[in-house]
């Protein structure tokens, strides 16, 4: 089981908005948006000032994966856009 957050991402690209972008408006670390983008876990208080910046809910950043569904291609190469 995991947490996927490449609604995250896309949601990024939908408002064109980088990651350090993101990193400055939500106040998080380049650290902390490094561990988003590898899946890593990250502390609630980041993810509440993440949506707190896009004005978004916590299901519109992430979600529960179970470990035997395959990775989205299409997110995964979402996720790698918003890296740009």
């Amino acid at each position: 089981m995991r947490f996927s957050y490449n609604k995250l991402w896309k949601l990024l690209i939908d408002r064109d908005i980088k990651k350090k972008e993101l990193g400055e408006m939500a106040n998080v670390s380049a650290t902390t948006i490094a561990k988003l983008g590898n899946g890593g876990n990250v502390n609630t208080k980041a993810l509440l000032e993440i949506c707190n910046a896009l004005h978004c809910d916590i299901g519109d950043i992430m979600e529960f994966v179970p470990d035997d569904e395959p990775t989205d291609k299409a997110s995964s190469n979402a996720h790698k856009e918003a890296e740009i």
